[in-house]
């Protein structure tokens, strides 16, 4: 049941980067987080399509593209510390830093696996609010398709404290978030039987290849 919500929420994150009308060539604004979600999801979908062919001939070049688009903007550590939870404290320094770019790599290749499912859905951003006393914000959604109700998303962005910069860390699919469904599949698997297995399993599963069905 968890791995099915947890699709269906990475199916809607695609949905949420969209092909936006800004300019691919400008510069992603960090200080920014609303600016920042739209010109990260034109440039990441123009690589998409201009890596079609390719990327049918070798569906890993999805990996790579999630690697050096998308994962930039995603606070993964953040991230990864809220999925160990309840059981920080039970782990130790050097565990949690092998967790943390296992974690990413499950990210990227749980991400990549369901860009293969993306079809030009339309994506209608609701208009930015005013953050400047923010440190979490939500950009919010809805996922447009002919004969379907809108599928309303919510994308959490987090301030940096020290450099100002704002970076993804969880999505809201119709009230259930991501990290929250994350946490739940691996807290009790942590709990059990350590970060370090986990983390070894994360790691095995990011070796997937990239498989269109």
């Amino acid at each position: 049941m968890i791995n099915k919500t947890v699709k269906k929420i990475a199916f809607c994150l695609t949905l949420l980067l969209s092909p936006v009308l800004v300019n691919a060539a400008a510069d992603v604004d960090k200080k920014d987080p609303y600016q920042m979600i739209k010109t990260v999801a034109d440039i990441t979908f123009k690589r998409f399509a201009n890596e079609q062919k390719a990327i049918r001939a070798e569906p890993n070049l999805l990996k790579v593209i999630v690697r050096e688009e998308l994962m930039p903007y995603v606070n993964y550590q953040y991230a990864a510390y809220k999925v160990i939870g309840s059981n920080f404290k039970k782990t130790n320094k050097a565990d949690r830093a092998e967790f943390v770019p296992a974690f990413r790599e499950y990210l990227i290749t749980s991400y990549a696996q369901v860009f293969t499912l993306y079809n030009n859905q339309k994506v209608e951003f609701a208009p930015a609010q005013d953050f400047s006393k923010d440190r979490v914000v939500s950009v919010d959604t809805s996922v447009m398709e002919p004969g379907r109700e809108p599928i309303n998303i919510s994308f959490r962005v987090r301030k940096h404290k020290k450099t100002g910069d704002w970076k993804a860390y969880d999505m809201v699919a119709e009230g259930i978030s991501l990290l929250d469904s994350k946490q739940a599949e691996l807290s009790s698997l942590i709990r059990q039987k350590g970060l370090a297995h986990v983390t070894e399993m994360l790691k095995e599963k990011s070796k997937r290849n990239i498989v269109f069905k």
